[in-house]
């Protein structure tokens, strides 16, 4: 049932003095793009009339086919607590249409809609996701641009006075719930500057939807506190990097997880299991959209609980996937790959579609593996068939290419469009030279 209706939303932006409307939607790099209007264009937003011009959006199209229409989903109506008392800010997560009505193929959030039918043609009806973003929060220098010094030297759980940060997170927490989510923790994560807050599980568009206005909040009120809040997966080294797991479910009508089976081993279902085997053969496949950057593979490295193993276990965390202890309605698949940096709407278009891979073809899963695979050595893992994620965003893009299976998740637009873009950042990446070479070689050379 819809939250809000068109009337709803006229009735609340007069009430609440609502003054102009952010009509947002995501590039495929998960950037959150906004078009920006006054509230007197309210009923042509509603009326699904908004234009814009598609040609400088990235993956979007070229400029001679460059109009696109935005087709708000009214169920994102907020009002931004933080906005002025002279006139409120009120957002719109939209959709992005053709002007001859149909989605385009390169919004990702249309694209993620796409899978999901899918899904639901194969007798489910939901998939759900809880996401566990990490980020940190970094000071600002006088001219406001962010400084590699840390606000604390916290650790995993750390309270005041060493986590300094905890004023910031808690004002980020109240302004998300005032925004309605449902924060089930908070916390200082293992590095110091580095934080975690967990909101419920939601369906797959609402919770990519969260995961974009999170991003947002977090660096809006990191600002008030003189801070700058950053999901690059990893800003520093020798200390653990930011990770956003995910664990997913599905589900066959709202009281029937498809993934529990209370007879089943380690009471998971058929079901989950040929999931789970879906995911570990698509996983180099998915790496590249799952963690999207050059500096994506510097956390993908062992010693840093980060996973980099294709593996899963009900025990431990070592390897890409874990399953969590709660069952029933609970149980879950966790995905530990994923970093904050992904656009949400892909990466879990791709893991989705692996998922129901391995369910259409009833792959058969591996045993789990129980043991620390940080531990084990080349040998021991090969012998378990224990394989590696990619090591680095190149070879991560050339897993993609070899992988059929993620031009189906990403449909010929996005999938095109994000490899060129990608290889285009490799390629600027590999002809730099860093300090460390210079240090390294400079004078030994």
């Amino acid at each position: 049932m819809a939250k809000f209706t068109r009337e709803d939303i006229i009735k609340l932006a007069e009430e609440s003095n609502v003054r102009y409307l952010r009509l947002q939607f995501s590039d495929i790099l998960g950037t959150i793009k906004n078009v920006e209007v006054p509230i007197s264009q309210l009923e042509k937003v509603l009326d699904n009339e908004m234009m814009f011009d598609g040609s400088s959006i990235e993956g979007f199209v070229r400029i001679e086919e460059s109009d696109m229409k935005l087709h708000p989903d009214l169920d994102t109506w907020v009002i931004f607590p933080w906005t002025s008392d002279k006139g409120k800010v009120a957002r719109l997560i939209c959709d992005v249409y053709k002007p001859d009505g149909k989605p385009f193929a390169g919004d990702p959030r249309s694209n993620l809609k796409r899978v999901l039918k899918e899904m639901e043609s194969l007798g489910f009806t939901d998939f759900n996701l809880g996401p566990e973003p990490e980020f940190f929060l970094f000071k600002l220098d006088e001219k406001g641009e962010p400084t590699l010094e840390l606000n604390d030297n916290g650790g995993y759980f750390d309270l005041a006075p060493t986590d300094l940060g905890e004023n910031c997170r808690r004002d980020i927490v109240l302004e998300l719930e005032d925004m309605g989510f449902d924060i089930e923790a908070s916390h200082h994560e293992v590095a110091p500057g580095q934080h975690e807050i967990d909101f419920k599980y939601a369906d797959a568009i609402t919770a990519c939807d969260n995961i974009q206005t999170f991003k947002l909040v977090v660096k809006t009120i990191a600002r008030k506190h003189n801070l700058h809040a950053t999901f690059m997966p990893k800003p520093l080294y020798g200390v653990s990097g930011s990770g956003m797991h995910f664990n997913v479910s599905l589900f066959k009508g709202p009281k029937e997880n498809a993934f529990f089976d209370p007879n089943g081993e380690m009471q998971l279902s058929d079901d989950a299991r040929h999931f789970i085997a879906g995911v570990l053969k698509h996983a180099r496949g998915f790496t590249a959209v799952c963690n999207p950057l050059v500096n994506s593979y510097k956390r993908l490295v062992p010693g840093y609980e980060a996973p980099v193993y294709i593996a899963w276990s009900g025990q431990n965390r070592s390897p890409l996937i874990r399953i969590p202890s709660s069952r029933g309605l609970s149980t879950r698949v966790e995905v530990r790959s994923v970093d904050p940096s992904a656009n949400p709407y892909m990466a879990l278009a791709t893991i989705l579609q692996a998922g129901l891979d391995g369910i259409k073809n009833k792959l058969a899963c591996p045993a789990p593996v129980d043991q620390n695979i940080y531990e084990m050595n080349r040998e021991e893992r090969e012998a378990v068939g224990i394989e590696d994620l990619p090591s680095t965003l190149y070879t991560a893009i050339k897993s993609m290419k070899e992988d059929d299976m993620m031009k189906e998740a990403l449909g010929e637009h996005i999938y095109r469009a994000f490899i060129h873009s990608k290889s285009i950042e490799w390629d600027m990446y590999r002809m730099q030279v860093s300090e460390w070479e210079r240090d390294q070689y400079m004078k030994q050379y």
